[in-house]
Formats: structure tokens, sequence, C-alpha cells
């Protein structure tokens, strides 16, 4: 009967021709063609727990060695999505639809648990897979042939193009990471540059990298709460924010543009940089218990509806989806380099953990509906500004 359950199981996802071993040592083909690629089934996964919920399953059944893969394992995760009617489609919606709404918005002291959890296992992990600039986020990859660090460069400084920053001003960075955007900031524009976060980590990294440019004084950093920083009185000209506001969740979504309406000066522009969804909700179960507890995926319809409430006017909107998807085919097979060092650090668990996420976000990205968007908008109307686009291409 349990054979039967994962057969049925395996049968509605039929788009792409595959092969799957049972743990009797069985094999079956499905979908019509030549198989691209085999799942292993070294062992039974709980019917009640794939029923109950299919990501958190077979992550865990992954991770924990049951299920094994002959193959590109992002292939196999896009057959899933192109399932269509498929089982994984089909929960995939109802979570959606069923997605919660807490009423209150997640507090600072869990938040900043949230972000340790992820950012602050240690900057010699992440440096084994991100480039040079150690940029947690989406590249923009200005020709096919650029590599990682050139993409994350053209990244950083086509969102600075697009702020149209002058000498002199103030910018303010939320969610800073290892704090390449405020230096590059300051060293091209001529700004005082102050970046936020609440990893320690990206912290400490952040001021050794300002001290080693001799740019103190003119770029800061600060291990601090948004919240806390817009009860400050402090005023910037300029406010920008990458890959930081899925970590806000739904019900502190007001409560950040509230923030940044404190923060920035009449007139002033800010730019928000984040995954959307088609439909807004939580990550999935498994990405939330692993990866990023806390994690939710706003909708464009969402952010930019908030806009009004604070006389925020949209000035722009891009979608960055492909490059999303191709920033992290680099750090997957960067990471599949240096995956001995991984593994002898955190554990064979920890290295299927981190190549599920990274290979199954770089497929969500290609088919799944993911998307990521720069959200430019400005603090009241400003008639000041650049009147096409043509300055961002020179």
């Amino acid at each position: 009967m349990e054979k039967k359950f994962f057969q049925n199981f395996f049968r509605m996802m039929q788009e792409t021709p595959y092969a799957v071993r049972y743990w009797d040592g069985t094999e079956e083909k499905y979908g019509q063609g030549e198989p691209e690629f085999k799942i292993i089934l070294h062992d039974k996964i709980s019917e009640t727990k794939i029923l109950k919920d299919v990501s958190l399953a077979l992550g865990e059944a992954y991770m924990d060695g049951k299920i094994d893969f002959e193959g590109d394992l992002q292939k196999i995760i896009e057959a899933a999505y192109h399932g269509g009617s498929s089982f994984f489609q089909k929960k995939a919606f109802k979570e959606i639809k069923g997605l919660f709404r807490p009423k209150r918005g997640t507090s600072l002291k869990q938040q900043e648990k949230d972000i340790q959890h992820h950012y602050d296992l240690g900057n010699d992990f992440y440096a084994l897979w991100l480039d040079e600039t150690m940029s947690y986020s989406c590249a923009y990859f200005a020709s096919p042939e650029n590599t990682l660090f050139q993409a994350q460069l053209n990244k950083i400084d086509y969102t600075l193009k697009k702020l149209q920053l002058k000498p002199g001003e103030k910018l303010l960075d939320i969610g800073s990471g290892w704090g390449w955007l405020i230096i590059r900031a300051a060293q091209q524009y001529g700004v005082e540059a102050t970046g936020i976060t609440l990893s320690r980590e990206q912290y400490l990294k952040t001021k050794e990298r300002i001290e080693e440019l001799g740019l103190t004084g003119q770029v800061d950093v600060r291990l601090m709460d948004y919240r806390d920083l817009a009860k400050s009185g402090e005023k910037f000209d300029k406010v920008v924010s990458i890959g930081m506001v899925e970590h806000v969740g739904h019900a502190n979504l007001p409560k950040y543009f509230a923030a940044v309406d404190k923060l920035l000066v009449p007139q002033g522009l800010s730019m928000l940089h984040s995954i959307t969804g088609l439909i807004e909700g939580p990550c999935n179960k498994w990405i939330l218990k692993y990866i990023f507890p806390g994690g939710y995926i706003p909708s464009i319809r969402e952010l930019i509806g908030h806009l009004p409430d604070f006389d925020f006017h949209l000035l722009d909107v891009e979608s960055l989806r492909l490059h999303y998807a191709k920033t992290l085919d680099f750090w997957a097979k960067n990471f599949e380099k240096h995956v001995e060092k991984v593994r002898e650090k955190y554990g064979e668990r920890f290295v299927r953990m981190w190549r599920l996420y990274l290979n199954s976000c770089a497929a969500s990205f290609r088919v799944s509906g993911l998307n990521i968007h720069q959200i430019l908008f400005s603090k009241g109307l400003n008639n000041n500004l650049e009147m096409t686009r043509a300055f961002l291409y020179q």
C-alpha cells in the first residue's frame, strides 16, 4: 500500500520523463521518453507527513538521506512545478490561499533571533561561495559573460544610479549585509553612507572593511533595527533596502514603511529590492524551519498598496527574476566547489540542506512564479528627477 501511494504520487508529475528506484530495488519510469533524471528512495517516507506538508516531508527526507537523485537537482524541482495539476502544485496553491495573517508583527527580539539563525553562520562559510563583495542578494547580469563578481558590482552600481545620488547626501541602507553598497556609494558618489544590520557577523566584517579602506567618518555601520533608528529623529536623503523586507513579515510591513517615512527627507527617494510572489504568503514550511525562520514573501500589489498611506509616489518597478536565477546558479556551483570544507565543519545533513535550498530557489525563480522586484518611490512629489531611464545605461 505504501508503494502504491508513491506510485500515484509520481504519476502526477509526468511532463518530464524520469525514473524512480524504490526501497525494494524495483525501478519504474514515468512520462514519455528516455528518463532525464532518477529519484532514489532508500527508505519509506511517512505518507501522513507528505499529506500534511510536502515541502517539509521531502526536504527532511533528502537531508536525512532517505531520498537521493541522479542528474540535475534543479531539473527535478522544475519537473515538480511543471506537473501542472499535480499534487505539488495543488498543495502549494492550497498553502498560499490559506496563509496566516498574524495580528501582531514579529518582535524585535524574535527578528534578531531569526536573522542571526541565517546570517550568523559565519563569514567564513559565506565567503566560500559568495563573490568578493560578499553580496548575498540578486546580481545584475548586464552581459551573459559577466562573472558573479562583475554582476554584483553591476547590481550595486545600477541600484545607486536609480537613487540619483549627489555628493554630500546622506544614504541609509536598511539591512546592509557585508557593507559593499554603502562603501561603493561613498567611493563613487561622495555621500555619507550608513548601514544597519541585526547580524553581528555582518556588522563586524563591515566595520573591518570600512577601516581598511580608510572610510571611517564617511561610512558607518550600526548593529540596530530600523524601528529603533526611526525613533532617533535622524534623516536621510536616500534610503535603500536590498533583500531585507522578506524578514519583516506581513504584519510589520506598515511599520517598515512608517519607519522609512520618518527617516526620509521630503522629496527623498527610496529603493526597495525584494523577492515577491504572485500571491503574498509565508515561505514554505521547510524554508521556515531550516533556512529563514519568520520568512515572508510579499506580493507586488501588497508592497505598492502601502505607498499611498505615506504619500510615497511610485517612480519605477523592475523585475530581475532571471537575474536571480542565474545568481543562484553561481552560488550553487560555488557551494559544490567547496562542499568538502562545508561538510567537514557542519556535517552531511547541513550540506544537503544548503544544496537543496540553493538549487530549489534557482528552480523556483525560473518556473514557479517567484520573482524579485526593485521598487523606487519618492516621499511626496519630486519634480527634479531624470525624465527618462537613459542615465541608467550610460
